[in-house]
């Protein structure tokens, strides 16, 4: 799978004395202009500089990413722990780590056998949840970098864990198991052609039946690496099940669905049509919630969504008074 050859990197996620040396590139117009090369070290009075002139996002090869993803995973602790950092800053960092991870597994599926890499990143962001009440609020800095699948990724798990920390008492090795889950939960998109996945119109009947095998192809792929608990899987396997028996692939109806595939599946729909897309804008929360409810009567468990509309709009009317 090909994404664009720049990927974003946070101002704040760059550490001088500890930042790798590759190239760092700023965005002119349409352009990618070389910032500092691989050889030349990031120092603070760059950081200063570039603040000043109120710079948020530099830009990395997409070939060094490897680099990257090891120094952001290093220093993740301790960079949400910092006192000089704003929780909007440290919810950016925290999810761009996130959205790196699965780039990288998505490209590099092999990648997904090192299984503790996942459950760290998953732990980060339960504890980050757990103690920022506008955590979600967070991701927006890195939509729009044509980055859409594996932003919804990071975006699902996080509403995911939420709705199970909001419900359910799990204990922590549940909730992990849970957040690898929804991480993962699209990983059989990569047995699509990347022409299905960046079309900008609807979709052939033959095309959206290629799409509609990826929930079982991801449950195969982790089922082969061996490493992943059922309540993964499940997640992975059944979070395109509708209550009524309609969706797929195994046509699961009500409580036959596993409690925690319904809710990422919930979850999956809301980020899906609250995101702006190529060929449409994301709607507003409310708007998401009304056409979710109307169009798609019976395809959630009704008291799960109840719950779900209620700490969603709990969380956007925090949102907007912070605002």
């Amino acid at each position: 799978m090909n994404i664009n050859y720049f990927r974003p990197i946070t101002l704040d996620s760059i550490i001088p004395q500890h930042f790798p040396d590759v190239a760092l590139f700023m965005q002119s117009g349409g352009n990618f202009v070389l910032y500092k090369p691989h050889d030349r070290p990031f120092t603070e009075q760059d950081r200063e500089r570039l603040s000043r002139n109120n710079v948020e996002m530099l830009y990395i090869r997409a070939g060094d990413t490897e680099p990257i993803a090891d120094y952001l995973e290093t220093s993740l602790a301790d960079m949400l722990k910092r006192q000089d950092l704003r929780s909007a800053a440290k919810g950016r960092i925290l999810y761009q780590t996130a959205v790196n991870y699965v780039v990288e597994v998505f490209e590099t599926p092999a990648k997904m056998v090192n299984l503790q890499r996942c459950r760290n990143l998953i732990r980060n962001i339960m504890e980050f949840i757990a103690g920022e009440k506008h955590a979600l609020d967070s991701l927006q800095a890195l939509i729009g970098h044509n980055y859409y699948i594996f932003v919804h990724s990071v975006q699902v798990t996080a509403l995911t864990l939420l709705m199970h920390s909001e419900l359910y008492s799990l204990d922590r090795d549940e909730m992990l198991d849970v957040g690898v889950g929804s991480l993962l939960h699209d990983i059989g998109m990569i047995a699509l052609s990347n022409d299905i996945l960046n079309k900008p119109d609807a979709l052939t009947d033959i095309e959206y039946h290629k799409v509609k095998q990826h929930p079982q192809k991801g449950y195969e792929i982790l089922s082969e690496v061996g490493k992943f608990n059922d309540i993964s899987l499940n997640i992975v396997r059944h979070h395109h099940e509708k209550f009524d028996g309609s969706g797929y692939p195994g046509m699961l109806k009500g409580n036959a669905i596993p409690r925690s595939a319904q809710v990422a599946g919930i979850c999956d729909t809301y980020c899906a049509v609250t995101t702006d897309r190529v060929y449409r804008n994301g709607m507003p929360a409310e708007k998401a919630l009304e056409i979710m409810h109307q169009e798609a009567a019976g395809a959630f468990n009704p008291e799960i969504f109840s719950h779900f509309k209620e700490i969603v709009c709990t969380r956007e009317l925090d949102i907007e008074r912070v605002e």
